[in-house]
């Protein structure tokens, strides 16, 4: 079986959304607009008991709020690593994606780093510091298993469903004029996915990730087509800030020994149900 899970990414937008912050696998007091605090290594953290992670929600497996309302998935797993570096908890703030790949989110100090399958683009990298690449992504087109439509080209004079400031809704747009589809826009992926089941929409595309694992338990529907994108996604953090670029490199340096001692690939079996055929390329 291919195994090769993947992608969602973002054309950065400055936007505000309100802050909820939730529970994930561990958590901390709320930060308010506190003054950072020192944690070990010295780096400086928005909560002095809690590594502060800016996420969008839902994107199974990759973050996901479980039956106890807990926070929990493939990203979420890979943070705690570096809060478990600095000696502090998780705490996830759930924001509008937008915010994060502006940068506002960390300009304001509400969160130290931002995830969220978030693909590495040259345009985000104007407003975001991006950690290492650590998940190789890719697109993909979802319809009901009935619909006969196994490719772009099937969609003509159809509605194709992507979600707001991804790199699916970017894909969608620049493949339109030959395709001759009508794009509606969702708010975010369990809005998208909706759209499909109820017929407002033919098709929707997304990360492939989330797709694959949504169709386990909707047999009605399909993966019709995967678009090989060359997408990789990041963390990321404050752009142009030195204590950002430290957690950083903290957040990297987990990265790469979790990949070179195996830790990285039990946590990927453990979110996609088979070892990675591929591992990212350690920075060091």
């Amino acid at each position: 079986m291919k195994f090769r899970l993947n992608t969602r990414g973002v054309i950065g937008l400055v936007a505000a959304g309100a802050l909820l912050a939730l529970p994930a696998c561990s958590s901390g007091s709320d930060s308010g607009d506190a003054a950072p605090a020192t944690a070990t290594g010295g780096v400086q953290l928005v909560d002095p008991s809690a590594l502060t992670v800016c996420t969008h929600l839902s994107y199974k497996p990759f973050e996901f709020k479980d039956d106890s309302g807990n926070v929990v998935g493939f990203d979420v797993d890979l943070a705690d690593l570096t809060a478990k570096k600095l000696g502090v908890e998780t705490k996830i703030v759930d924001i509008d994606f937008a915010s994060m790949t502006s940068g506002a989110v960390f300009a304001a100090k509400k969160c130290d780093i931002g995830m969220g399958a978030i693909t590495i683009t040259d345009k985000r990298k104007q407003s975001v510091n991006f950690s290492d690449n650590y998940f190789a992504a890719t697109q993909a087109l979802l319809t009901k298993k009935d619909s006969g439509i196994t490719d772009l080209s099937g969609l003509r004079d159809k509605k194709l469903g992507v979600q707001t400031d991804t790199t699916g809704q970017a894909y969608a747009e620049k493949n339109k004029a030959d395709n001759g589809y009508q794009i509606i826009v969702f708010d975010d992926l369990p809005t998208e996915l909706t759209g499909l089941q109820s017929g407002r929409v033919d098709a929707i595309i997304n990360d492939n990730g989330p797709l694959l694992d949504f169709v386990k338990d909707n047999p009605d529907l399909a993966v019709a087509k995967e678009f090989e994108t060359g997408e990789q996604y990041g963390f990321i953090g404050q752009k142009d800030d030195e204590n950002a670029t430290k957690l950083m490199d903290v957040f990297n340096e987990q990265l790469s020994a979790a990949i070179k001692d195996g830790t990285y690939a039990t946590i990927y079996e453990k979110w996609f149900g088979a070892k990675p055929e591929v591992l990212p390329t350690p920075a060091g």
